[in-house]
């Protein structure tokens, strides 16, 4: 089997994850990856009911799942999954070979923070599924220009308190703990406006807007990829 490296060091903060795979080829895949990454308690389950059931005993720090399940449609999963989850904060992401748009926006809409579409990298998947479970952790960032405590919600600026709105807090936690990674508007979206009906691209770009004019100089740490997404920039500034 071909190694995969190991992108995190041994400080995944996803320690139990739960694989809702019924392909025992594609679920040795993963499970390897993940284990040289550090998560060693890797629970697999082949059915809706299944995942409905561990999830209802012992929430796992994450979710991979299938969207085409045995007996229960995986958008269901999703949906129920993320209502039975203590908080509603269990990371789920989707592994589907529906490649459409519509199909990747319904999955966002029924609670998967994130997807990857087969044939998929385990580079990937892996970076996937450490950047999801970070977004979970509360978590606390030390830069040149910009501190947060993500716990607390205190955020400052060269030593400067800045008050963020929810929405702008929101995206700062989605884009920090994902950083150098790009995030694209759909993302943020359905990462921060969860719930909350006709949001579209403009939104999203007013707020981001002002979140950088906030943060001054750490403002320019977030990238526009103009016609792509946003992006937290390690070191930038």
């Amino acid at each position: 089997m071909v190694p995969i490296p190991n992108v995190s060091g041994d400080n995944n903060v996803v320690k139990r994850l739960l694989v809702v795979e019924d392909d025992c080829d594609i679920v040795g895949l993963i499970r390897h990856a993940l284990r040289s990454d550090g998560c060693q308690n890797i629970e697999v389950v082949g059915s809706g009911q299944a995942v409905l059931e561990s999830i209802g005993n012992d929430p796992p720090d994450a979710i991979i799942r299938d969207l085409n399940l045995p007996d229960v449609n995986g958008f269901e999963v999703g949906r129920i999954g993320r209502s039975r989850a203590q908080g509603g904060e269990i990371p789920i992401i989707v592994v589907t070979a529906c490649q459409s748009e519509a199909d990747r926006v319904l999955a966002l809409d029924l609670g998967a923070d994130d997807y990857v579409t087969k044939p998929f990298s385990l580079i990937e998947l892996v970076a996937r599924v450490r950047a999801d479970g970070e977004v979970r952790s509360p978590g606390v960032y030390r830069g040149k220009h910009l501190n947060a405590d993500f716990a607390v919600i205190a955020i400052s600026v060269d030593g400067q308190p800045i008050r963020l709105t929810r929405r702008e807090f929101g995206l700062l936690h989605y884009l920090v703990p994902n950083r150098n990674r790009v995030l694209t508007r759909w993302q943020l979206i359905h990462r921060v406006w969860r719930g909350v009906d006709e949001i579209d691209a403009r939104t999203v770009t007013v707020h981001v807007g002002r979140l950088r004019a906030k943060l001054g100089k750490a403002g320019e740490q977030i990238d526009i990829l103009f016609g792509v997404g946003y992006r937290f920039v390690e070191g930038q500034s």
